[in-house]
């Protein structure tokens, strides 16, 4: 069995700059609410989406065509600690 490996993408140095345009000190950057913190709640919340969608076997407001009965109803505010 092989494995491949999905070659990751340089990020644009002009997204960069646009990041880090309004950061002056380190906290802005690491610190609580800061940038970093912020990129990791937006990639997990993607992936958890994209996660809910392959289980599910539909995007979130399309059509239900499965016959598994399990749709999204709505979203619920939740706080994960990591």
């Amino acid at each position: 069995m092989t494995t491949q490996t999905r070659a990751l993408k340089a990020l644009p140095n002009d997204l960069i700059d646009e990041l880090l345009a309004d950061f002056q000190k380190l906290e802005d950057l690491i610190g609580e609410n800061a940038l970093l913190e912020q990129l990791t709640n937006a990639l997990v919340e993607r992936l958890l989406q994209a996660e809910m969608t392959e289980h599910l076997g539909h995007d979130r407001h399309s059509a239900v065509s499965n016959s598994t009965g399990y749709e999204r109803t709505g979203k619920n505010h939740k706080t994960l600690k990591g």
